[in-house]
C-alpha cells in the first residue's frame, strides 16, 4: 500500500501548523489499485506543496469489484486502519455484498458475483472453477475460506459515515429530512434520486460517491459528488478540503483543478451558507 501515514500527520510546506485538518476524500475504486496509487502519489505532492497541518484520506467506499487488485485494496486498508487513523474507509454497497454474500447468504453470493465479485475473488487467488462458477453452497464456502473471516469482520464493521466540520463523507448519500443518528444503514450505501434530486439543505455538505457524476466532480450547494466512474474511464478523483477551500485531483491530467470555496449564500439561497457557520473565512487554498 502506497499511503506514508506517518508523513500525512504533519506533512506539507514549512509554516505554521494549523489547528484544522486538512482531508482528501476519493471516489470509487473498484480494484483499480493502479489509479489508486497514481493518485495518492498526486495528493501527497499536493499536500506538501500546502501549510501543514494533520492529514486525512477518507475513502468512500466501493474500493472493491470489477477492477483487478481488489484484495491488494482491502489488505492494504487493513494494514493501514489498524495502526492509525489517517485513513478512513467507508463501507459501500460492494463491500456491503461481499460481507453479507461471504458471511453466508447464498441469495447475496449469486448477486455479488455478477456485479464484480468475480473479479474480487480472482484477485484473492480463488480458483476460476469457483470464482467463475455457479452461486453453490460448496463453491461459496471456498471462496469464503480462501478469503478468510478476518476480512469478512473487517468489512462488516466499516463505518457507514465520517464527519469533519460541516461536511458529512458517506458512500451513496443520506435520506432527506431524517436525523444521521436515524438513517437506515442501506441509504447510506445505495440512495440515489430521493438524495440526488433533493435541493435544500442537509445541515451538512455531503460528500459522496457511488452515483456518477461525468468526468469531474459535482459541486453544488448541499453536496459534493466525486465518482467520475474510475473503473471504465481511468478517472480517479480526489476531493480536497481544507477549511472550506475545496479543490480537485484526478488521474486523468494528473493536475490540481484551481481552488474552489464555497462562497457565501444569498439571502433567498434554499441552503444555508454552512461553511461559514462551522469557519472563519480563509484565503483559499
Amino acid at each position: 500500500m502506497c499511503i506514508d501515514t506517518d508523513k500525512l500527520q504533519t506533512h506539507g510546506s514549512t509554516g505554521q501548523v494549523k489547528h484544522s485538518e486538512r482531508v482528501y476524500a476519493i471516489g470509487d475504486i473498484h480494484g483499480r489499485f493502479d489509479l489508486f496509487g497514481r493518485l495518492v502519489a498526486q495528493v501527497a505532492r499536493d499536500n506538501a506543496a500546502r501549510p501543514i497541518a494533520k492529514t486525512q484520506i477518507v475513502l468512500l467506499g466501493n474500493i472493491i469489484d470489477r477492477g483487478p487488485d481488489s484484495a491488494r485494496m482491502i489488505k492494504g486498508c487493513m494494514q493501514i486502519t489498524a495502526s492509525n487513523d489517517n485513513l478512513v474507509v467507508l463501507k459501500g454497497n460492494h463491500e456491503d455484498m461481499m460481507a453479507d454474500a461471504l458471511g453466508g447468504n447464498l441469495t447475496v453470493y449469486g448477486h455479488w458475483l455478477h456485479f464484480g465479485g468475480r473479479e474480487t475473488l480472482l484477485s484473492w487467488g480463488v480458483h476460476p472453477n469457483v470464482a467463475n462458477g455457479p452461486a453453490t453452497k460448496d463453491n461459496l464456502a471456498a471462496a469464503a475460506q480462501a478469503v478468510g473471516e478476518e476480512v469478512v469482520d473487517w468489512l462488516q464493521r466499516l463505518p457507514l459515515h465520517h464527519k469533519h466540520g460541516p461536511y458529512l463523507f458517506v458512500h451513496a448519500g443520506i435520506r432527506p429530512g431524517v436525523a444521521i443518528d436515524e438513517q437506515e444503514p442501506d441509504d447510506f450505501m445505495w440512495i440515489e434520486d430521493e438524495f440526488l434530486n433533493y435541493e435544500m439543505s442537509h445541515d451538512f455538505i455531503v460528500v459522496h460517491g457511488h452515483s456518477l457524476v461525468g468526468d469531474r466532480a459535482a459541486i453544488l450547494p448541499n453536496r459534493i459528488g466525486i465518482n467520475t466512474d474510475a473503473y471504465t474511464t481511468g478517472r480517479l478523483t480526489a476531493l480536497g478540503i481544507d477549511n472550506c477551500s475545496t479543490w480537485t485531483l484526478s488521474t486523468a491530467d494528473g493536475i490540481s483543478s484551481e481552488a474552489y470555496r464555497m462562497e457565501p449564500l444569498t439571502t433567498n439561497s434554499i441552503t444555508p451558507n454552512l461553511c461559514d457557520a462551522h469557519h472563519s473565512p480563509s484565503s483559499g487554498a
